[in-house]
């Protein structure tokens, strides 16, 4: 499953607040996009039938919250990049990374330990 930008947007706020109704994620969403109630219920309709949104229409107001957790999400678009970009060389990505932006001795140290745990 690959997120779109709209499809992470409507889950960020999601996993941030656990549950909202249509209203109070209209308003919540409205100042970064410009979206309208009917947008932003257009994209929790389509988001639940493909199993991203789930909907509880227990109370009413009905409530809306993230179907997936954001590590299994963040997971999968790390491994989607990652198998796109680098053929699946998660060394070959890093390194990449790392010639290009500077990290701090301390996130080395860590790096370093990591690497040294994982017995590469």
């Amino acid at each position: 499953m690959k997120l779109s930008d709209k499809e992470w947007t409507v889950l960020e706020a999601l996993w941030d607040a656990g549950s909202l109704t249509l209203g109070d994620l209209t308003q919540a969403l409205q100042p970064g996009t410009g979206w309208s109630r009917n947008t932003v219920f257009t994209y929790l309709t389509r988001m639940e039938a493909k199993g991203l949104v789930s909907i509880d229409s227990a109370g009413y107001p009905r409530k809306y919250q993230a179907a997936l957790r954001r590590e299994d999400c963040q997971a999968k678009a790390r491994d989607n990049f990652l198998q796109q970009v680098y053929h699946g060389a998660a060394g070959d990505m890093v390194a990449a990374f790392l010639r290009e932006n500077r990290i701090t001795a301390e996130e080395r140290d860590r790096l370093r330990k990591l690497l040294d745990e994982m017995e590469v």
